[in-house]
């Protein structure tokens, strides 16, 4: 009678993997809803537009941007691929500053052609931009570039808001996996891991 039971609910299992659209429920209870990247960036953009209304910072770039800004971040691309998939290559400079705000810091970020003490101790010093770029041998442009990644770096104003957003991105990095375990070639290999994972919900 067990037997014919987990039968059955392998039979339901291999339908619903064809089907690609849900898993098995003792699987559900264990790794959640399983969601795609749209969805994910939906909720982003709720939090993205919390951090805009309350005025956290000015960007030209709407909340669904910024959220698509942050998938395409943790899916490796750079900023003018970001750009790029915002539907202007253009808006790069703007995406950079986005990214630096919502601290998706790249290696490059901190790849200053000066020490960076000496940087932040010019800054306090009471010199002008124009003369703190002088000392460095940057351009103000540059060294404004510079100043706004250590500001943002040092900044744990909208920390809580990044902290839902990385969640969120935790949360899709499970169902991803999820799905790829749920899809493997092998129907055998699908067979014994869902069968583990009944066994330890039961």
């Amino acid at each position: 009678m067990q037997d014919d039971k987990r039968k059955k609910e392998l039979l339901q299992l291999f339908t619903n993997i064809s089907g690609k659209t849900k898993i098995v429920e003792p699987m559900k209870k264990i790794h959640g809803t399983l969601r795609d990247r749209d969805a994910v960036e939906r909720e982003i953009a709720l939090v993205m537009r919390e951090i805009l209304e309350q005025g956290f910072f000015k960007t030209k770039l709407k909340p669904i941007q910024l959220a698509r800004l942050v998938s395409a971040y943790y899916a490796g691309k750079n900023d003018t691929e970001i750009a790029r998939e915002l539907g202007d290559e253009k808006l790069s400079k703007t995406v950079a500053r986005a990214r630096v705000r919502l601290k998706l810091f790249r290696e490059l970020d901190f790849k200053m052609p000066f020490d960076q003490d000496r940087m932040e101790d010019l800054l306090l010093s009471g010199k002008t931009m124009k003369e703190v770029s002088e000392d460095l041998g940057v351009s103000p442009s540059t060294l404004r570039e510079y100043r706004h990644v250590i500001e943002q770096r040092d900044d744990v104003t909208i920390d809580p808001f990044l902290e839902r957003i990385k969640d969120v991105m935790e949360d899709r990095d499970l169902s991803e996996q999820m799905t790829r375990s749920a899809t493997k070639d092998s129907l055998g290999e699908a067979i014994d891991i869902t069968e583990a994972e009944m066994i330890d919900v039961t």
